[in-house]
C-alpha cells in the first residue's frame, strides 16, 4: 500500500510540475539542494507560473519565484504536488512578474529588483550564515557553523499557513495576504481579528472570533514562558506552553480516526480558519472554525446587517455609492474629535438602529447603563467610539472602538448607535468640519454649473441610464432589499428610521 501510495505522489508531482512552465520538472529535478555564500539564480521569464531555485530531500517542496495574482512576483516554498504556497516572503515594496528579479545567498537571503537596483525583501536582521536549506518539513533555514545552528528560519516568519510541527508563538501571526485578517496568539487563547487599514490613525483592531484553552491535561501558568499552537500529525490544534501534555486539544474532524497525512492550517482571505490534510491527490478539509457566515467578517462587510442563519444582508442606512455599505468612511484617522469638537455633520454622521446587535459581542467591551440614551450619550463623547449598542434585557452597553462590522438582526429590545466618517473626512483623514463644509459647498456649485452647461448633449446618457436603474430597483425590490455577498449596494432595511429609544 505505501508503494501504491509513492507511485500517485510521484505522478501527481510530475503533472502538476509540468504545468508550472516550460523546464519545470528539469528545474525541480535539478535545483539545488543546498546554496552557498556566493550563490545567485535570476528570475527565468520562460516559467509561467514557478520557478524553483531550492527544494527540499525528497523533492516534495522548493523555494523559488513566485508568480502571484497573474501580475506580482514573490519568494515562496511551494508544496510542489498541489501548487500551494505554504510559506511567502510577501515584500513591503513588491516588484512586478516581468521584473529583472534574482535571488542571492551572501549569509542572508536577498531577493533584489536588478533593473531598479533595490533590495525586495531579505532576512538582514537574521545575522550571517553559511548555507540556506530546505527542509522535509517545508521549513527554509539558514545555518551557519558545523553543527548546523539555526541563524533564521521561515517557521518563525509565517505568512498564512502554519504545517504540522510547525510553533506558532505570541511573537508571530499569520495574515491573509490583503493584511485584512489576523490570528494571534495570547496568553491562553488564540483568536482572530480584523485589521485596521494602514490609514486608519489608530483603529483598534477587531477581535471577530476567539478560542480559550480548556487547559484539560497540562496548566498554563503565569509567568511560565509564552503559550505556542502547533498542528499536530494525529488531527488537531494543541496549545503549549512547555512540551509535554498540551493545555488544551482543538481536535479536527479526524481526529481520533487515525489519519496520519500532511497537515495544514490557513488564514483564508475570507477570514476564516481552516485545516486541510493531503490525501496524496488533492487537500481534504478537516476543521472550519467559523460555520456561521453572518460571523465572517466578508460576509456582509463593514455598515451592514447580517440576518442569520441565511447570510442575508442589508446596509444599517442607505448605501452612499456602488461600492457598498459606506464602505469608503472606514479609512481616515482613528479619532472622531477635530476642531469642531466631533461636531455631528462634520466629523461624522449618525446611524440609529432597532433591532441589531454585534454577533461577537462576547468580545465587545461593555458597561452597565441605566438606559439607552445614557449607552449612546458614553459613545458620542468619546473620540474613540465608533458604535454603541444597548440591550433593555440585560442593562449592557456594548462599545466598539472600531467601524461598525459584525452587526446582526437581533430582537427589538437591541437598540444601536453608530458613527460614520463623512466621506470627505475620511479622504483627508481629519480636520475642520466646517472647512470641509465650505469646499463640499463650493464643489456643489462648481458642479451645478458644469451640469447646467452640458445638460442638452448629456441627455440621451442620462435617459438610457435612468432606464437602467429603474430596472436594477425592481429587481431589488423583487428581494425585499436583501442580497447575499460581500459589498454591495444592498438598500436598506425599513428600520433604518430613527428609533425612538435613541433620543438625544
Amino acid at each position: 500500500m505505501e508503494a501504491v501510495h509513492f507511485v500517485v505522489l510521484w505522478v501527481a508531482m510530475a503533472v502538476v510540475l509540468a504545468s508550472l512552465g516550460g523546464g519545470a520538472v528539469d528545474a525541480a529535478q535539478e535545483a539545488a539542494k543546498e546554496l552557498r555564500r556566493g550563490f545567485s539564480a535570476a528570475q527565468d521569464q520562460s516559467y509561467s507560473q514557478f520557478q524553483p531555485v531550492l527544494t527540499d530531500p525528497t523533492g516534495v517542496f522548493a523555494l523559488g519565484f513566485l508568480r502571484v495574482n497573474s501580475t506580482m512576483l514573490d519568494l515562496a516554498v511551494l508544496h510542489l504536488p498541489s501548487s500551494f504556497a505554504l510559506w511567502r516572503a510577501i515584500p513591503d515594496r513588491p516588484a512586478q512578474w516581468s521584473a529583472s528579479a534574482s535571488l542571492s545567498f551572501d549569509g542572508n537571503l536577498v531577493l533584489a529588483d536588478l533593473a531598479a537596483n533595490k533590495v525586495l525583501w531579505s532576512t538582514a536582521a537574521a545575522g550571517v550564515g553559511d548555507r540556506a536549506v530546505l527542509l522535509n518539513t517545508s521549513n527554509l533555514q539558514i545555518q551557519s557553523g558545523s553543527s548546523s545552528s539555526v541563524a533564521w528560519q521561515s517557521f518563525d516568519y509565517p505568512s498564512e499557513t502554519i504545517v504540522q510541527g510547525q510553533n506558532l508563538t505570541s511573537q508571530a501571526a499569520l495574515h491573509t495576504f490583503d493584511r485584512r485578517f489576523a490570528m494571534r496568539i495570547g496568553t491562553n487563547y488564540f483568536a482572530l481579528y480584523i485589521e485596521p487599514p494602514p490609514s486608519s490613525g489608530g483603529i483598534a483592531a477587531a477581535m471577530y472570533w476567539k478560542h480559550t484553552a480548556l487547559e484539560a491535561k497540562a496548566q498554563i501558568v503565569a509567568g511560565g514562558g509564552p503559550t505556542y499552537v502547533r498542528v499536530e500529525p494525529d488531527g488537531y490544534l494543541g496549545m503549549y506552553q512547555k512540551e509535554g501534555p498540551p493545555a488544551d486539544v482543538l481536535s479536527f474532524d479526524t481526529f481520533n480516526h487515525g489519519v496520519r497525512a500532511f497537515r495544514r492550517m490557513t488564514l483564508e482571505a475570507d477570514g476564516n480558519l481552516r485545516a486541510y490534510y493531503w490525501d496524496a491527490s488533492r487537500w481534504v478539509l478537516d476543521y472550519t472554525a467559523i460555520t456561521d457566515p453572518c460571523g465572517l467578517p466578508t460576509t456582509c462587510g463593514a455598515y451592514a446587517v447580517c440576518v442569520q442563519p441565511s447570510g442575508r444582508c442589508a446596509c444599517l442606512a442607505n448605501a452612499t455609492d456602488g461600492s457598498g455599505c459606506a464602505a469608503a468612511s472606514v479609512g481616515g484617522g482613528g479619532s472622531l474629535c477635530g476642531s469642531t469638537g466631533g461636531e455631528v455633520g462634520g466629523l461624522y454622521w449618525e446611524v440609529r438602529r432597532q433591532s441589531v446587535e454585534p454577533v461577537n459581542k462576547e468580545l465587545v467591551p461593555f458597561e452597565h447603563s441605566p438606559s439607552a440614551e445614557d449607552c449612546e450619550a458614553r459613545c458620542a463623547r468619546n473620540c474613540s467610539c465608533w458604535g454603541a449598542v444597548y440591550s433593555n434585557g440585560t442593562g449592557y452597553c456594548y462599545l466598539m472602538d472600531y467601524p461598525a462590522q459584525m452587526i446582526v438582526a437581533a430582537d427589538d429590545r437591541k437598540m444601536g448607535y453608530f458613527k460614520v466618517r463623512s466621506l470627505e473626512e475620511a479622504a483627508r483623514g481629519g480636520g475642520s468640519g466646517r472647512a470641509a463644509g465650505v469646499k463640499a459647498a463650493l464643489l456643489a456649485v462648481g458642479v451645478a454649473v458644469f451640469v447646467a452647461g452640458a445638460a442638452l448633449g448629456a441627455y440621451m446618457v442620462w435617459k438610457r441610464s435612468r432606464t437602467a436603474a429603474d430596472t436594477r430597483r425592481q429587481i431589488g425590490a423583487d428581494d425585499e432589499g436583501l442580497s447575499p455577498g460581500p459589498y454591495k449596494n444592498l438598500g436598506s432595511f425599513s428600520a433604518v428610521e430613527l428609533s425612538s429609544s435613541f433620543r438625544r
